[in-house]
């Protein structure tokens, strides 16, 4: 289940240890993507925290929010770039993106291998995708007091099996949050020196937050589930006249809020 739009904000915007944890994630992910000149970048899930840094350079950025989690105008002061989207039915073209970020998305989704389809539809087929997710392994998947509390944690090898099942390649990973989840003035001063030193160590030890890159994958019998992923075959079809027919899912109908929210 999605997090509410009000406490995500909240914590990464009203906290220290919220901003100190957007920090240290945007670092990360520019690691992964230093360059990002004259590219279509979106996000899912509650991306806005790490999106900023791509304002500058790239062609267009989008921050697409699903239903469920709620939507808030963003970044202040600018166009708003933000809208409220189906979690597996996005309003935009097959193939037209070249970086998409997903934070906050993939372990509270209610059908993860509904959303990477989604996903591997949007990407160009040179593009690459970022998840962020919180380690099992780590101190913040252990605690509710942070958003990385919330739905299914994952380590490195379960989140790289499951992008090879829907078509994915994956090629690096990051980690961040090395510093503990507290908001203590101690911890808060000293976050960026925790970062650096926890690099030194296993991030699938002590990391709060795995970022793993994956390409699209566009070679045919990629994937265990290529069928999923793929329109249906003839005796699919016959089968579905045979029994009732299913309800077809919403349309790309989306809308834009703007409640007043301000980072």
């Amino acid at each position: 289940m999605h997090q509410d739009v009000i406490d995500l904000r909240s914590f990464y915007y009203r906290t220290k240890l919220g901003r100190s944890a957007q920090v240290a994630l945007q670092d990360a992910l520019r690691t992964l993507w230093p360059n990002t000149k004259g590219m279509v970048v979106v996000g899912f899930g509650f991306a806005v925290p790490v999106l900023r840094p791509f304002l500058r350079d790239s062609q267009r950025v989008l921050a697409f929010m699903p239903d469920q989690q709620g939507v808030m105008p963003w970044p202040p002061a600018m166009d708003n770039v933000t809208t409220l989207v189906h979690e597996t039915r996005w309003p935009v073209p097959a193939g037209s993106v070249d970086r998409l970020v997903v934070a906050h998305g993939l372990e509270t989704c209610e059908s993860p291998q509904d959303l990477l389809t989604e996903i591997w539809r949007v990407l160009s087929p040179g593009g690459h995708v970022v998840f962020v997710v919180p380690n099992r392994s780590g101190l913040w998947a252990r605690t509710d007091a942070t958003p990385f509390g919330n739905g299914r944690p994952y380590s490195f090898g379960q989140l790289e099996s499951l992008l090879r099942k829907c078509r994915f390649s994956p090629e690096h990973h990051e980690a961040a949050l090395y510093f503990p989840p507290s908001h203590g003035r101690f911890w808060q001063k000293t976050a960026k020196l925790w970062e650096k030193m926890g690099r030194r160590y296993n991030p699938q030890m002590v990391a709060g937050a795995l970022l793993v890159e994956a390409a699209k994958n566009v070679h045919p019998g990629s994937a265990e589930n290529a069928s999923r992923l793929t329109v249906p075959g003839p005796l699919e079809v016959l089968e579905g006249l045979a029994g009732s027919k299913p309800k077809p899912l919403p349309g790309n109908s989306f809308a834009v809020h703007t409640d007043g929210f301000e980072r």
